[in-house]
């Protein structure tokens, strides 16, 4: 079995100096969630892994 690794993606939004988070949408498809983490702190901070339903929800929010 092949574990797909999370590809991490920032915002063009987010030029301020690394201050953002990064979200990881290739493993919605295969594994129904959507990593999330602190851009300061790629190898050793906390990753958050929301469902797809929570991600959308949210995403939903936030265009209102």
């Amino acid at each position: 079995m092949t574990t797909e690794s999370p590809r991490w993606f920032t915002s063009s939004y987010s030029s301020n100096g690394g201050q953002c988070v990064e979200v990881a949408p290739n493993l919605a498809a295969s594994q129904g969630v959507i990593p999330i983490r602190d851009s300061k702190l790629q190898d050793h901070g906390p990753v958050v892994t929301y469902s797809t339903t929570a991600w959308s929800a949210f995403v939903d929010s936030l265009k209102r």
